[in-house]
């Protein structure tokens, strides 16, 4: 019978930073989404000169956030969100001729947890620490995100792989499938960018003021 190690055991601090705030974490932040991004269904062959461009976003948005998960001081998980408006022309790009408001959107760009951390509500908390964050401002009328989109008869998709997305309907989260972005990025074992598309979740945010 395994026996769960002390360290996925212990409880975890979480923790939030905003804006330049989040420099310190960058390469901690660039570590966690190459490791866990590499996994189906992204399959992502990441390196940290491209991660240090992307994140640099977070730095020049006073309302970007990082909410970090850290285990005895490492960081073991990290989640990340910013206004839509701020986001690169590949995200803002779907919203054009659409009754939704770019401006109104608070994108949360991802989650990413070591796998020995799942399973513990931690992804329920990253959600409940952007979605508090974009509504203190109380100027966004929505939440959202964006998932690639996957073939279930993907010739290199798990046997036994689960997907999120009944936790993010659990969230309140749905798809807007006329919402789509498109991304290259490099996948393990190929040569060149792979094109991908990538389906925008979105859920209403109550405001507070």
């Amino acid at each position: 019978m395994d026996v769960p190690s002390a360290e996925t055991t212990r409880p975890l601090d979480v923790r939030c930073f905003t804006g330049a705030a989040i420099e310190p974490w960058l390469d901690d932040l660039a570590a966690l989404r190459i490791a866990v991004f590499r996994d189906w269904p992204y399959l992502y062959d990441g390196d940290a000169e491209y991660e240090a461009r992307y994140l640099e976003t977070y730095l020049q948005t006073p309302r970007s956030i990082a909410v970090l998960a850290f285990d005895d001081g490492r960081v073991v998980g990290a989640s990340t969100g910013l206004p839509l408006a701020d986001e690169s022309e590949a995200f803002l790009a779907p919203f054009a001729g659409i009754s939704i408001d770019p401006q109104e959107v608070f994108y949360c760009g991802e989650s990413v947890l070591l796998p020995q951390y799942r399973g513990r509500g931690i992804g329920h908390r990253f959600f409940d620490e952007r979605e508090a964050h974009a509504r203190s401002y109380g100027e966004y009328a929505w939440t959202a995100f964006c998932a690639v989109d996957r073939d279930d008869r993907h010739p290199r998709r798990p046997a036994f792989h689960r997907g999120n997305e009944a936790f993010w309907h659990k969230r309140g989260y749905r798809p807007r499938p006329e919402l789509r972005a498109h991304l290259p990025w490099r996948e393990v074992g190929q040569r060149g960018d792979v094109d991908h598309t990538l389906t925008f979740w979105l859920r209403p945010l109550e405001r507070t003021r």
